[in-house]
This record gives C-alpha cells, structure tokens and sequence, in this order.
C-alpha cells in the first residue's frame, strides 16, 4: 500500500511539472494575440480608421463563431480513440498549426483596405480553430490526471503559474523587445514579425514537454460514443457547469478589457510608455506570487471563502485605479496589485470548479465527457476576448486615441470616458459574476467528496458486469 501510495505521490509531482510546463509557451503566444494584435494593428500597422471599424467587428464575430465551435471540437477529442489516446495528437496537431497562422497575422503583406481585410480574416480563422484543437485537448486532460480536489489544486496552481510566465514574459517584454528588434530590423513591423516568430518555437518547445512526460491516472465508466444530441444534453443537463461559466465569463470579460487597456493607458493617460513595463513586471511577480500562497490558504479557508476574499480585494483595487492621479505610479501599482492577486486566485478557483463539474455531469447525466465539458473553459476566454476587443476598439475611436491622422486626439471628457471603459464597466461585469456564483453554484467540497464515493460504487459495479 505504501508502495503504491509513493508511485502515485512521484506521478502527480511529475504531471504538476509536466502539465504545468506546457502552459508557459501557449499563453506567451496566446497573450500576444488578444491583448496586442488590435495594438499592432492600431499603432504598428497603422490601418486607416474605415479599416479598422470592419476589422473590429470582423474580429469580434470570428471569435464569438469560433467560440460557439467550442463544445463541437469537444465531441470531436471525446470521440477519439488512437494508441497515443485521445489528447496528445489534437494537442500536437493544434500547437503546430496554430504557431504557423499566429506568425501570418503578424505578417506585413502590403495589402490594404479590403484585401487586407480578407486576409486577416482568412489567417485569424486558420488561427483560432487550429488554437481550439490545442486549447482544448490540453485543459481537458485536467480531469484525467487526478480526481483528488487539493492535487488538481495543485495541478493547477503549477499550471497558472507557469502561464502567467509566458503571460507577463510578453506583457514585460513586448515594449523594450519589439524597440530592440525595431532598430536591429531597421522596422518595428519586422519586429513583431521576429517576435511572434520566437514565440511560435517556444510554444512548441513546451508543448513537446506535456505530450511526451504527462499521464493519465483516471479511468470513468466504460467510453460510450458521443453524438449531437449527447453534445447539448452534456452541456445543457449540468446546471453547475452552465453556472459557473455564466459567472466566469462576466468576469472574463471585464479583466480582459482592463488588461487589454493597459498599454493605451501608460502611452496616452499616463504619458509615459516604457512604464508600462515596470508595471506589469510588478504585476507579475504579484500573481505568481498569489498562486504559489494559493494552495496554503486553500488549506485553512473554504472556497467559497476564497472567493469572496479575493473578489473584495479586486473591488478594492478598481476603485483605487479609478480614483488614482495619471502620474501617481505608487497608487496605480497598488491598485494593480490588488486587482492582479484577486484574479490569480480567482482564475485557478474558476479552474477548479470546471474541473470538478467533470465529476458532477458523469455523475448527473451517467457519461464522462471531460473534453465537450472542458470545451466551456476555452469558450469563455474566447467569447471573452471576443466581447473585450470590440468593447475596446470602440473606445478607442469614441475616446479620441484612435484617429486617420495618427495622432491622438483625447480631451478631458475622452480621458474620463476611457477610465470608465477601461475600470468602471468592467468592475460592474466582475461582482455580476460574484452574485452569479454565490447564488447559484452549490458543488463544494462536501457534495463533491460524495459525488465521487457514489461514482467509485458505480464503476465498481459496471466493471464487475463486464468480468461476468
């Protein structure tokens, strides 16, 4: 038994690592495409303003469709049976493509207007569907490598840590790189160019570390095929699942809009661009630092506890953004901490209850579709950044910052209006998704611990029937 119990406790630390590592180059790569692809557009490629406005809702539809394809692309990796099991090839397959049309959206084709348009449509749709293989083959394996709620605690604690590596390596890095790149290129286009390139093969060199050294330890009941009608009954028949991702979307959304804001902030409300990288550094270490406390206070609070603690220090740390002079980086770095640390925890807690909707659906609906669940997590950052990036390309107009001539032209009111877009409507999006959870998610840690003895029972019998 002691024996056993080893082998288990060195695989779990070997998935942690394994699992945890493959996050580091997906979400550099993914970070540079929804927080500065509308960027590079706007203040690198400089495409006119009748450009812009087709390209915004070409870019927020194509996410918001690509996002609705979610939950098929799960059917399709539940449905998947190869010698190297049904998550390795798509994870494979999807990082490799994916890397390939990321490099293209960077890419300076000299096209204009329409033709433009088209292109960027073409490429961004490749992108996003090759990325949903990947995203989504690789956050469902979660469910498979432990069903013990303080392991996949640290599974994903491991896994957000080494995703707000990539995460902030780009965050930090994307201002003085791309300026160094810019004059070793002799082009700031080239630069990006370079810089996606870079991130392409690191992402890939990541991946390779979670399909070759990751395994699986958990078997459900015996696989049935499943098909469209199953698709929507998965879906729709787990209440909790629908819960928690109306909950985590509302948040999504608003974080994604006040991080997707940050470099217009320090280069026009602040006045001073090369701040920006000071303060996501801080920002940074910040979140890491949330998450490696993270299973410590999860072992002294519940939750639910957990939850409401950190969604009143992100309330906090809004208003104190919103109130903070342009010039007073002390209050602006507090405030970002706060906010930053309360989302950390946030997003793995977020994690965690997905994770632990797997169980609750095999357990409710007599099927353990893990990849068609898990679908709702990469749904939600889509259809997030979807939202988000429309919600800011509009701001961006209306406030002043974005103009044909290239030159802002942001008054008083536009600077009020786009610190309200940026902190103010999101922070309403964010305690919505709060009062969403509280009211509505009821699969804590006591019902979880006895939906799993009843799943135990269950497939003890059903393996038993199949030994007859």
């Amino acid at each position: 038994m002691q024996t056993q119990d080893k082998k288990r406790n060195h695989q779990n630390n070997h998935n942690r690592w394994a699992f945890g590592m493959g996050t580091i180059g997906r979400d550099a790569l993914y970070t540079m495409v929804s927080m500065y692809l509308i960027y590079y557009l706007t203040d690198v490629l400089n495409v006119s303003i009748k450009t812009m406005w087709s390209i915004n809702f070409v870019y927020m539809g194509l996410r918001i469709f690509d996002a609705l394809n979610d939950p098929f692309m799960g059917l399709v990796v539940d449905n998947t049976k190869t010698r190297w099991g049904k998550f390795r090839p798509w994870i494979v397959v999807g990082a490799f493509f994916s890397g390939i049309f990321m490099v293209f959206l960077f890419t300076d084709v000299g096209l204009k207007g329409w033709q433009y348009i088209l292109y960027f449509t073409v490429a961004y749709v490749l992108f996003e569907v090759s990325y949903t293989m990947n995203d989504l083959a690789y956050w469902s394996m979660l469910p498979a490598l432990t069903q013990e709620q303080k392991e996949r605690e640290k599974i994903g604690a491991v896994a957000r840590i080494c995703a707000n590596i990539g995460l902030f390596a780009v965050v930090v890095g994307i201002v003085p790189i791309t300026k160094a790149l810019a004059t070793y290129t002799g082009s700031l286009l080239k630069a990006y160019q370079v810089l996606a390139i870079a991130l392409v093969l690191i992402m890939w060199l990541f991946q390779m570390i979670t399909v070759l050294f990751c395994r699986e330890q958990v078997v459900g009941l015996p696989d049935e095929k499943t098909d469209l009608r199953d698709l929507f009954r998965v879906i729709i028949g787990n209440d909790q699942l629908l819960w928690i991702t109306l909950g985590l979307l509302l948040f999504m959304v608003g974080y994604t809009a006040t991080t997707s804001f940050g470099i217009y902030y320090f280069k026009y409300i602040y006045g001073n661009e090369n701040m920006y990288a000071v303060f996501a550094l801080v920002l940074g270490i910040s979140q890491i630092v949330a998450l490696i406390i993270f299973p410590l206070l999860s072992k002294r609070w519940k939750r639910s506890t957990l939850y409401s603690f950190d969604t009143a220090i992100v309330v906090i740390g809004y208003l104190l953004f919103f109130l903070a002079p342009a010039g007073n980086f002390a209050m602006i770095g507090v405030a970002g901490i706060l906010i930053f640390v309360g989302q950390a925890m946030i997003q793995l807690l977020m994690l965690m209850f997905i994770t632990d909707s797997v169980e609750y659906g095999e357990w409710k609906l007599g099927r353990c579709n893990d990849s068609v669940t898990f679908s709702l997590q990469p749904f939600i950052f889509k259809m997030s950044g979807a939202l988000a990036s429309g919600f800011v390309g509009v701001t961006l107009v209306i406030s002043g910052i974005k103009t044909d001539s290239g030159v802002s032209e942001l008054t008083a009111s536009g600077m009020l209006f786009f610190k309200v877009m940026m902190m103010l409507v999101p922070l309403a999006l964010i305690v919505l998704g709060f009062v969403i959870w509280k009211k509505k998610y009821s699969l804590d840690e006591v019902r979880y611990a006895e939906i799993l003895e009843d799943l135990r029972l269950r497939r003890e019998t059903a393996k038993a029937e199949l030994q007859e």
